[in-house]
């Protein structure tokens, strides 16, 4: 589905000049946008608390009778990773969601908007990780990215060796064969390296035998910021991968809906790659 109308800004005068786009203009996408732009004002009052780094909950101390635990399977810790120009309190909602239903072991990762290499964030994502498994004892983790942050997971386990640690990664609205909207942008060079054609995009389309991580990628139908559409879609001769289609919201609210956080948890809980949810969600 190609998405052709855009909410206007100021009806009165857009009715004049473009009548043709307003008649075709749905009730879905009025209100897609309309929680678009509820989400960006929560999330801007939510921010500032993104920016404090993340503290590691402490290990359990062992009980006082002496006696020993009983040895249990745990599900591996999540590592969630936010887009371009954001930080992990985008994540509040999902964060909670996943901890309600068992995953305790939910972490974040900032890095800096100043970042001008996908490769440089994926190495710091890779030294990242490798803190957490020391620090857990767990051999894998799950990642959950969203637009950028999902692009710099992929490198890392697709390029970097990082399918030795990504047992899934779930990505939301990332632009995986590279996206052309905002050309203003361009002036960041991380922006030009999301772009269809650049050494990045490449070099993620190259062959990736023997890949161990499973990808997994939401892509909505209303995302104003992947052009085209089915760019947020991952396709890879070499790489396990689904892909679900969100129908009825946007962007931002690809890590903020709770159907969504929903089919992330599904997603992850799923045991083998035949029990992960299959066809497309309609959340709105």
């Amino acid at each position: 589905m190609k998405v052709t109308g855009v909410l206007p800004l100021f009806f009165p005068s857009c009715r004049r000049l473009w009548p043709d786009r307003l008649a075709g203009l749905s009730v879905t996408l009025l209100r897609a946008t309309a929680l678009e732009a509820a989400i960006l004002a929560g999330h801007l009052l939510l921010y500032p608390t993104g920016l404090i780094r993340e503290r590691h909950p402490a290990a359990l101390p062992a009980p006082a009778d002496g006696t020993a635990r009983l040895p249990v399977r745990p599900a591996p810790p999540v590592v969630l990773l936010h887009g371009f120009i954001d930080n992990r309190s985008v994540f509040v909602l999902l964060r909670r969601a996943l901890a309600q239903h068992g995953r305790q072991r939910v972490e974040s990762l900032n890095y800096s908007p100043l970042t001008c290499d996908i490769r440089t964030a994926a190495e710091l994502l890779g030294r990242h990780i490798e803190e957490i498994c020391e620090r857990t004892g767990s051999t894998r983790v799950d990642i959950v990215g969203h637009s950028l942050g999902g692009l710099i997971a992929r490198y890392y386990a697709q390029c970097l060796g990082g399918d030795q640690r990504v047992r899934t990664l779930v990505t939301l609205g990332t632009p995986h064969s590279g996206t052309r909207v905002a050309p203003l942008a361009d002036a960041h060079p991380i922006v030009r390296q999301m772009r269809p054609g650049s050494a990045v995009i490449e070099e993620l389309a190259r062959p990736a035998p023997g890949c161990r991580t499973r990808f997994v990628s939401f892509w909505s139908d209303l995302d104003s910021l992947m052009d085209p559409l089915e760019t947020a879609c991952l396709e890879h001769p070499d790489l396990d991968t689904h892909n679900v289609r969100v129908s009825g919201i946007g962007h931002l609210a690809l890590p903020v809906h709770p159907a969504v956080a929903t089919a992330i948890r599904e997603t992850l809980d799923a045991p083998h790659p035949g029990d992960r949810i299959t066809g497309g969600l309609t959340v709105a």
